[in-house]
């Protein structure tokens, strides 16, 4: 089932916090969007989940229009930031609480559908790896744990849509991947559309199929994580979905000139003037001071960072800021080296603004 969000405009008060975004996630997709503290990413989680009324513009799931419609009719499943969830009930009861009869059904309840509910609670727990912690209540589960039994009491109404508000975030690093690929897992296997709300760039790349990123309120881009990180939009989406060196540079045909020298432009890049070159790390070489044909320019280096597999390298050419090189292990730089620095294949370049 798509969602689809057009032209939101929502605030609390005073001066909106989105302004005009639009959003659409196709069927059994898993849309991410980044944004940094305070881009609006939560709000538009809770105006997508009926949460927040928003003061102009449209949420349509399935292509029909929910947004003057309650939350719990909108068939949206959300996992909250902490899990939230019921002290008093063990993993079972929580997952089930949202197949729990309502009304009058709650006093008279039919046997048959008990067996449904009790079936799709099994069915899920397995799903996240807890069929053997049905009786334990939240207290007894580690944080992991609990963040899949959230994500368990979300999918067990089958919502059209699952949103995800940075379920993963206070776990520590190692846990974070493995929840986070767990959730990730069930989420394809349930076929489920999906959007999850991170500030975490490497979360979003790493899981998405595309992102989407929010900055004050507005979305700058919506792309697959790997075309948003070769071909950024903007500086600012450059530097927020990855280490970047942002060099004032000028394009000129189908090559672009900057500190580092002259490098072939990237097919689809801004057009030609003053722009900025979006340099990687793993797009920049370091090589000796004296050399074969002196490639690039003299640079000196400033820092090294060892990261085990490879040496992150800031080194600061002549004329120009500095710049951050993955290097070899095995390179063996050190801090006051002096070597050369160019680029290695074609340039990405962005408007200068």
């Amino acid at each position: 089932m798509t969602l689809t969000v057009r032209g939101i405009v929502a605030g609390y008060g005073g001066d909106p916090v989105l302004h005009g975004v639009d959003l659409d996630v196709r069927a059994g997709e898993l849309v991410s969007v980044l944004g940094a503290s305070g881009s609006g990413k939560t709000t538009l989680l809770r105006v997508a989940a009926g949460l927040h009324r928003p003061d102009a513009g449209r949420v349509l799931v399935g292509g029909v229009d929910v947004t003057g419609v309650a939350p719990e009719r909108r068939r949206v499943g959300l996992v909250p930031q902490e899990g939230a969830l019921f002290a008093h009930l063990d993993v079972r009861g929580n997952v089930g609480f949202g197949l729990a009869p309502t009304g009058l059904a709650r006093l008279r309840p039919d046997r048959a559908a008990r067996a449904v509910a009790r079936d799709r609670v099994a069915e899920l727990l397995d799903l996240v790896g807890l069929a053997g912690k049905a009786d334990r209540m939240p207290h007894q589960l580690s944080g992991g744990e609990r963040r899949r039994v959230a994500l368990a009491r979300a999918l067990a109404p089958r919502p059209e849509v699952v949103l995800l508000d940075e379920p993963f975030s206070a776990l520590d690093a190692g846990l974070r991947e493995q929840v986070r690929g767990d959730a990730v897992a069930a989420l394809r296997i349930a076929g489920s559309t999906a959007v999850l709300i991170t500030h975490d760039r490497r979360e979003a790349l790493s899981v998405s199929d595309r992102v989407a990123v929010l900055h004050d309120g507005l979305l700058e881009q919506t792309a697959e994580p790997r075309e948003l990180y070769a071909t950024p939009a903007t500086a600012r989406v450059a530097g927020f979905v990855g280490d970047a060196a942002l060099l004032p540079g000028t394009a000129t045909g189908d090559r672009v000139r900057t500190a580092l020298g002259s490098a072939p432009l990237r097919p689809g890049s801004a057009p030609a003037g003053e722009v900025l070159a979006v340099l990687r790390p793993e797009q920049l070489r370091l090589t000796p001071q004296t050399g074969p044909g002196d490639v690039g320019a003299l640079a000196a280096v400033e820092q090294v960072e060892f990261l085990g597999e490879a040496l992150l390298v800031t080194a600061r050419p002549e004329g120009g800021p500095a710049v951050r090189v993955r290097a070899a292990a095995g390179e063996g730089w050190r801090t006051g080296d002096v070597c050369r620095v160019h680029t290695d294949g074609p340039v990405h370049v962005v408007p200068v603004r």
